[in-house]
């Protein structure tokens, strides 16, 4: 068997070679369509990482398996690290990630649930966690002690279904149920639109067990996910403060990161500005 579940002690160093090896894989897709949505993506690979690499209970020869922990991502124009993650896990071949986003991949810009390793539709946004909610009440009616993990972004916040599904799972004592609120403070145009803050504490009065952390912060990560694990009646909002383009400065310091469109050329300068800022970390 290939199930990943999680180890008694982290390797961390390994999951940030791992966060690495999903934003090289990002920047290539990126790369070969001359765009894509990569700045939330870069982001929030080390929270993938961590998920993909140590937390999650999956097993990549057999999707199918009943008592899998589910990962949602609401959120699906992020598709470009799910793929990367579900590439780097064996779960999709890593010579496909090429056609992402070209005509008749199932790499697609924004996810569908027929591509292997991908449990929901995502892309409109705000309905991510009401499905994470009903698997997990699913779940536990079936007797399953399988988790739910569901990726969401602070820009869905704004949306009222998003709180309608935060009432329910508080209200049914869903504790196998994991919100992963990725905070990057942008959206389509600019920054996000409605004041969101103080994030943690909305959470928190809506009934959830709640942790705020750097979600570029693998250690922290690894330690807000374990301390996730707790049964104790709440459902579980983990707060990420992420830093959208994480790891690639022309990108990070982009105003229009959320949506990055440059030539060719541009890409590779990109691609090795990245490849040297690795090594000088190595």
């Amino acid at each position: 068997m290939l199930r990943n579940s999680p180890p008694g002690q982290p390797d961390i160093a390994a999951l940030r070679a791992r966060a690495t090896n999903l934003r090289r894989h990002m920047l290539t897709m990126a790369r070969g369509q001359g765009q894509g949505y990569i700045g939330q993506g870069l982001g929030i690979a080390d929270v993938l990482a961590a998920l993909y690499f140590h937390e999650l209970r999956y097993d990549p020869e057999n999707l199918a398996w009943a008592e899998r922990d589910r990962f949602l991502l609401s959120t699906g124009h992020y598709s470009i690290a799910l793929w990367a993650a579900l590439a780097e896990a064996g779960i999709i071949p890593v010579e496909e990630l090429v056609t992402y986003g070209a005509d008749d991949s199932r790499l697609e810009m924004s996810t569908l649930d027929t591509t292997p390793g991908v449990e929901v539709i995502g892309g409109s946004l705000g309905h991510g966690l009401g499905q994470g909610v009903g698997q997990a009440l699913g779940l536990r009616l079936l007797g399953s002690d399988a988790r739910v993990f569901v990726e969401l972004s602070d820009g869905e916040m704004q949306e009222g279904s998003t709180w309608e599904a935060a009432m329910s799972a508080s209200h049914f004592k869903l504790d196998r149920l994991v919100a992963l609120v990725d905070c990057n403070g942008i959206q389509a145009d600019g920054p996000v639109v409605l004041d969101m803050e103080p994030v943690a504490d909305k959470w928190r009065a809506f009934g959830w067990d709640v942790s705020e952390v750097d979600g570029n912060d693998m250690e922290a990560v690894v330690a807000a996910l374990a301390s996730a694990r707790a049964r104790d009646g709440r459902p579980k909002a983990i707060v990420l403060r992420t830093l959208p383009g994480k790891g690639v400065p022309r990108i990070e310091t982009s105003e229009k990161s959320h949506f990055f469109r440059v030539d060719v050329r541009e890409w590779d300068g990109i691609i090795a500005d990245f490849e040297r800022s690795v090594g000088a970390l190595q």
